[in-house]
């Protein structure tokens, strides 16, 4: 027997932010032409490349459409002119998501981010509270965690290995050691450390997914559970067991349930 696979629209394009150009994919199937799309946030070393074939099968499992874009330093983006600001969590939601937004005419929208992009969700979530249908972190940091440190600094001797950077480029080219600046340089600052999301947290108000792995090398479970806590609306934190800092990669199948499963109730 045949199984029917849906039909899946991908499309790629780049767009002036203002700033410098933004690439943009979209993974469309034929059922989600009226409900809420999903925009994805990348990670700090992350881009559209790197997120794989998980936004494709987040698209099937959801019916959903499903955006990704590079942040501009990134991916196929254009470089950042200057070093990236200390703000630079915060800055996102009206920066390079809201011409994002723009530039697709999005009305409603639900913000999935993952690690340092869960955070620029949560922003995201609380700058347009009455469009933001539903936000789900993966991975996210809600402040600046010792294991958060560690973790950095170990991935910083790991980087001495010019294979390793070079790994790197094949997805940044040229702005691969900004990129890695732009991790490392902005956490392992003394000025950052006083970061959390705290005060912005209490501005989310739609029904929020907090995932994260048990064993994350960047953040305890004290991240989600800290998110699950001060958001404004309802929350479900689940922390999944023998599971790291990338659970799409690591149990894709587990997450699109929880995410699907999560998504039920939301136009």
């Amino acid at each position: 027997m045949t199984r029917n696979v849906p039909r899946l629209d991908i499309q790629d394009r780049w767009f002036d932010s203002g700033s410098g150009r933004l690439y943009v994919r979209t993974w469309f199937p034929e059922s989600a032409v009226k409900a809420t799309p999903i925009v994805l946030l990348h990670d700090s070393l992350g881009s559209v490349e790197l997120w794989r074939d998980f936004p494709a099968a987040l698209s099937i499992q959801t019916g959903r459409r499903v955006i990704a874009y590079d942040r501009l330093g990134f991916g196929q983006s254009d470089a950042y002119p200057g070093k990236l600001p200390l703000d630079f969590v915060a800055r996102e939601a009206d920066s390079g998501f809201e011409a994002v937004r723009r530039q697709l005419g999005l009305g409603s929208f639900i913000a999935f981010g993952h690690s340092v992009g869960g955070g620029m969700a949560v922003h995201c979530a609380a700058r347009f509270a009455a469009d933001c249908a539903a936000l789900i972190t993966e991975s996210a940091q809600a402040f600046v965690e010792d294991r958060t440190i560690a973790g950095i600094e170990t991935a910083r001797e790991l980087f001495t290995d010019t294979a390793q950077v070079e790994r790197l480029a094949k997805y940044h080219g040229d702005k691969a050691a900004w990129v890695l600046d732009a991790w490392i340089g902005s956490w392992l600052s003394p000025a950052f450390a006083p970061w959390s999301l705290d005060a912005v947290l209490p501005q989310v108000r739609c029904p929020v997914l907090a995932l994260h792995g048990a064993e994350d090398e960047y953040g305890s479970p004290r991240h989600p559970e800290r998110i699950g806590r001060l958001v404004s609306g309802p929350a479900r934190v689940e922390v999944m067991p023998a599971t790291r800092h990338v659970p799409h990669r690591e149990r894709p199948a587990d997450v699109l349930e929880r995410v699907a499963d999560f998504l039920r109730d939301i136009p």
